[in-house]
């Protein structure tokens, strides 16, 4: 499949192609910041490191609400992230 660039010709088209730039790119970090803290924490749950992955917790869940709540990822995946690592990390004290 070939990809085409469209150019826009509105000025409208023009700023609506600049903002959704801006915009992928702010939600390419937020996206990449969110993989980076689950992989943390599944690292440091694997290492039996529960005090310091239970310390990242809220901050993890803090960008996970902000992110369904925006719109980047849907409200029951950030749930399900959520509900899934608490489990790895009550698991790994055992």
């Amino acid at each position: 499949m070939i990809k085409v660039n469209r150019m826009a010709i509105t000025k409208s088209a023009k700023k609506a192609l600049r903002q959704s730039q801006k915009r992928r790119i702010i939600n390419v970090r937020k996206k990449e910041k969110i993989k980076n803290l689950i992989k943390e924490v599944r690292n440091l749950a694997s290492q039996k490191k529960t005090e310091e992955a239970k310390k990242l917790l809220p901050q993890l869940y803090k960008i996970l609400d902000k992110a369904a709540k925006t719109g980047l990822i849907k409200k029951n995946s950030a749930d399900r992230k959520k509900s899934r690592l608490t489990k790895l990390i009550s698991k790994s004290r055992q």
